[in-house]
């Protein structure tokens, strides 16, 4: 299969090949005919699959013959949780749609809205935004939907699980009826199936790998500690194993911060991103963590949504996340488009819940393996493989696989190295918990934009209002009543094999590489 195959334009072809991508990736080769045929789109791809080019070169493609488009009316948008990950999607446009007319701009929180009002009077065909400021925008009249064709809902998992439903709604109410919706996501949960339902009209639906599974390639680890000698434990394993370039995950803002100078103490080069960072500050970390300038990138969830990094060898769970579904998020960042990694996750005996959580969602029992001169004094629970322990910070055993796949141990201390089951365990008390839906946020405590969430705000990242549900977990407010199902007017929908004015040119070209963003 090759992208001239699939139909796309020669404008796009060419711009291919200068990325030097000829063959599709599979969530590309799936979605792109399905998109061109104007059909509505359900699909479930990993973070590092392609999925980005999967709806933006079908969408590119549908514009490219169009008229000039108006000012403040754009013909396509893009809606996405985070500014990361808005502007990767902006710079992806912008690479594909070089050879077009085709016009694109982002917007999102964080930074001055005037400059935003002036490009958006110019005219753009596509238009990648944040749900809250986007709102803001309309609100000030500085943008129509009016002629709007086609609606992406970027990482629609994560836009759900930072309460941005009651935005995303509100948005759709202001769109037209007889529009194209395409939804990805890397995960879909029955919450996001149900969401479906009420925006996309009889959809096509694709998955490129099982619902809530982790990327083949990445190997993982669970190492027990105590939590009061995490970042111990940390530092020793980024310097016994020479890691060079390292993503480190934590819950909260603060223990990002703290962690942050901790290592940077410890002579590893160290930067830490979040809500509360500047778009400034977070791009300069970014850019010297790429550059190699900064050793460990400490980063909370919802920061590092869309972070763009090729070949990214390790991710450190320090902290688990209160949302299983986060564990595949986080460790997609490694293993992308087919490459090795690695994911190791620094468990507490408090976090025992939430490991639990993340075997259920990925059906399979974590190893534990247990690092010389860190053994907890309060034990996690074992799952169906035995901890054993290792010195020196390496995974005794050369880190061989078992039978199921995942690593042992290997030799390391034999039986002695093995905790007995008379070890003590923590209370547990002190974190909390996943609500039962599983779409509340994590303990950062602000949106993308490092906005505490609150109902009905059309700021930034202001999501839905958190609650308590009576057993100290927090939970998402409930969702909005109105149950209208958008874009679902029968007499104006688009028939799945419908074309919009304007067609496309079909012409053929050549490259290498499969396209990954």
């Amino acid at each position: 299969m090759t992208f001239e195959k699939l139909g796309l334009p020669e404008p796009l072809l060419c711009a291919l090949r200068d990325k030097g991508y000829e063959t599709p990736s599979p969530i590309q080769a799936k979605a792109i005919p399905i998109v061109m045929q104007g059909r509505d789109l359900m699909a479930a791809a990993q973070t590092g699959t392609g999925k980005t080019a999967g709806f933006t070169l079908p969408v590119i493609a549908d514009l490219i013959d169009g008229s000039k488009p108006r000012p403040r009316h754009p013909r396509a948008l893009v809606l996405t949780p985070t500014r990361e990950l808005a502007a990767q999607i902006q710079a992806n446009v912008e690479a594909y749609a070089k050879y077009t007319r085709v016009r694109s701009h982002v917007v999102f929180g964080g930074v001055k809205i005037n400059p935003q009002i002036a490009r958006l009077a110019k005219g753009v065909d596509i238009l990648i935004a944040t749900p809250g400021r986007l709102l803001d925008l309309h609100g000030q009249g500085a943008v129509s939907f009016d002629e709007l064709e086609a609606l992406v809902l970027d990482e629609a998992d994560r836009m759900l699980d930072m309460g941005f439903i009651h935005d995303i709604r509100r948005i759709a109410k202001l769109l037209p009826e007889d529009r194209q919706t395409l939804m990805f996501s890397a995960t879909f949960s029955k919450e996001i199936r149900s969401l479906a339902k009420d925006f996309l009209h009889d959809p096509a639906s694709v998955e490129v790998s099982p619902p809530n599974s982790t990327a083949e390639r990445v190997d993982q680890w669970v190492y027990p500690v105590d939590k009061k000698r995490k970042s111990a434990l940390l530092i020793n394993l980024v310097n016994s194993n020479g890691w060079d370039q390292v993503l480190v995950f934590t819950r909260t803002k603060h223990g990002a911060n703290r962690l942050s100078q901790q290592l940077e103490k410890a002579g590893i080069t160290s930067a830490a991103i979040h809500g509360n960072k500047s778009q400034n500050a977070r791009t300069r970390a970014l850019e010297g963590f790429k550059a190699g300038k900064v050793q460990a990138l400490v980063a909370t969830d919802i920061a590092a949504r869309g972070l763009d990094i090729s070949q990214l060898p390790q991710v450190v769970n320090f902290d688990l996340p209160n949302v299983p579904e986060d564990y595949v998020h986080r460790i997609g960042r490694t293993g992308r488009a087919g490459a090795a990694g690695q994911a190791h996750s620094l468990v507490s005996a408090d976090e025992a819940d939430m490991l639990a959580g993340i075997e259920r969602l990925i059906r399979k029992t974590l190893e534990r393996t247990e690092i010389e001169g860190f053994e907890p004094d309060h034990a996690v629970p074992e799952g169906k493989a035995q901890p054993q322990r290792s010195g020196n910070g390496q995974r005794s055993g050369g880190g061989q696989r078992n039978g199921s796949g995942q690593r042992r141990g290997g030799s390391g201390r034999g039986g002695n190295g093995r905790r007995g089951n008379n070890n003590r365990s923590a209370s547990g008390n002190g974190h909390r918990g996943a609500s039962a839906n599983g779409n509340r946020r994590g303990n950062d405590g602000g949106d993308a934009d490092g906005n505490r969430a609150s109902p009905g705000r059309s700021k930034e990242g202001r999501a839905g209002h958190q609650k308590n549900d009576g057993n100290g977990n927090r939970r998402s407010g409930k969702r909005n009543s109105d149950s209208r199902n958008v874009g679902n007017g029968a007499s104006n929908q688009r028939s799945g094999g419908e074309r919009r004015a304007g067609g496309r040119r079909r012409r053929s070209g050549s490259g290498n590489r499969a396209a990954t963003n």
